[in-house]
């Protein structure tokens, strides 16, 4: 899905600041800002999306448009500001039901809603888009933990027989299937611990 981005709209929201001392501090916190797009939108969807800043923090001798990680950046060097450069943009879109427009302004979002284009508020496509990415970079709380310790060779036997159950009776042949592990479900020396306690 094409994505447009106001460029200093989705800064502002954010609160993301640049480090270091090299260029002015809205280069480093635009710098930023594209860094965390890049780590932050699918691979895929970076191809489709553009970036639109205002010339005027744009660096000296910087070319209009740059690539970054995939992404298109403008600089609106040939507008009055960003918003005209994104009402351009919406206008000329060839299939703008299908363009999402990322900015507060409502100027920029009439112009979406004027090409029946999806207009969304900065701080909440920046939520979302920070949520999607804790949730990929965060494994699943109730995935089983890797167990400490080796397994005693009855539990071996045990497990083993129950691979070869479930697996059609393929390892069947090196370890013979006991005749009661249904009437306890539990592996050898489960629970012992316990018992050793009351003693």
């Amino acid at each position: 899905m094409p994505l447009l981005i106001d460029g200093y709209n989705l800064l502002h929201v954010t609160g993301i600041v640049g480090r270091g001392k090299d260029h002015t501090a809205l280069h480093r916190s635009r710098e930023a800002l594209l860094a965390f797009l890049a780590a932050s939108i699918e691979p895929a969807e970076r191809g489709h999306t553009t970036i639109v800043f205002d010339a005027a923090g744009a660096p000296p001798g910087l070319p209009r448009t740059i690539d970054h990680a995939g992404m298109t950046v403008h600089f609106a060097r040939d507008f009055a500001d960003a918003d005209a450069m994104l009402e351009a943009l919406i206008a000329a879109h060839a299939t703008p039901r299908t363009l999402v427009v990322v900015s507060s302004d409502h100027r920029v979002q009439r112009a979406a809603k004027r090409r029946r284009a999806h207009a969304v508020d900065s701080d909440r496509w920046y939520a979302e888009l920070s949520a999607a990415r804790h949730r990929r970079e965060s494994p699943p709380a109730d995935l089983p933990q890797k167990p400490f310790g080796e397994l005693t060779p009855d539990e071996v036997a045990y497990w083993t027989r129950q691979f070869a159950a479930h697996s059609g009776g393929a390892a069947q042949s090196q370890q013979p299937a006991a005749t009661n592990d249904f009437a306890n479900p539990f592996p050898p020396g489960y629970g012992e611990d316990l018992l050793d306690e009351k003693e």
